[in-house]
């Protein structure tokens, strides 16, 4: 199946894009997505813990599962005052 993934802030800098396609397996979870992009770009990696995630617009968990045409937002915290 083809997903799409969407990074933002920090993750996108890291990615070099804020907009990604993604074969993944049937039964695939937001955190298989996840350590498919890790394995591509290692510096997202220290980011796992922080992040907020969103299929189709509706956040969610690393454990939840995702369908082909999916859209998977990764959102890292962010600060300001």
């Amino acid at each position: 199946m083809r997903v799409t993934v969407r990074l933002f802030a920090r993750l996108r800098d890291i990615a070099g894009t804020g907009e990604l396609e993604r074969d993944a397996p049937d039964g695939a979870t937001v955190g298989a997505v996840w350590a498919s992009l890790v394995a591509e770009y290692p510096a997202l990696s220290p980011y796992e813990k922080s992040i907020s995630c969103a299929v189709n617009a509706d956040y969610s968990r690393f454990t939840s599962a995702v369908a082909d045409g999916d859209e998977i937002a990764f959102l890292p915290p962010v600060s300001g005052g």
